[in-house]
């Protein structure tokens, strides 16, 4: 056996990933309407009513899981939904470290022409200019629970 066999390649993660999955607010508004169908139900049917109550529950927080987007800086590439581009075509990044920055940033300071992800329960977020002729889209707008650690990964 040799003394210098090839290893393995090293797989490695994404340099940033989250999901923009909801808050504590929106879990319990998915079982707020799943108790508001029970009770409308209850009178007709008491076991019917439990049970569709729970299902509209799970379904709903089924479907807030389902349509949470991932933000990704993974191969080469910054993914946003199902938007993804190339970091060679990313320019400046800056952050929304707070709620008011980035409501600023989604009202008087939007482009229309811009990219945006974004998720009402995630109030911060980074804008990430393109740096694309050929794209007319100035600058992508995502929303992040965690900014710095997102531009810090967009920087590498």
């Amino acid at each position: 056996m040799s003394e210098h066999a090839p290893h393995p390649p090293t797989v490695t993660g994404p340099a940033f990933r989250e999901r923009l999955s909801p808050g504590p607010a929106a879990w319990c508004g998915a079982v707020g309407l799943g108790v508001i169908v029970g009770v409308t139900l209850y009178p007709l049917a008491h076991a019917v009513a439990i049970v569709v109550g729970v299902l509209v529950a799970a379904a709903t927080l089924a479907a807030l899981l389902a349509t949470s987007p991932v933000i990704e800086v993974a191969d080469g590439r910054l993914r946003a939904g199902k938007a993804q581009i190339s970091l060679d075509l990313l320019g400046e990044v800056t952050t929304m470290d707070d709620a008011e920055a980035m409501r600023t940033a989604l009202g008087p300071a939007l482009d229309a022409r811009a990219f945006v992800c974004l998720r009402a329960w995630a109030r911060t977020g980074v804008q990430v200019d393109l740096e694309d002729p050929l794209d007319p889209t100035p600058y992508w707008l995502l929303s992040t629970r965690r900014p710095q650690e997102l531009a810090a990964a967009l920087a590498r």
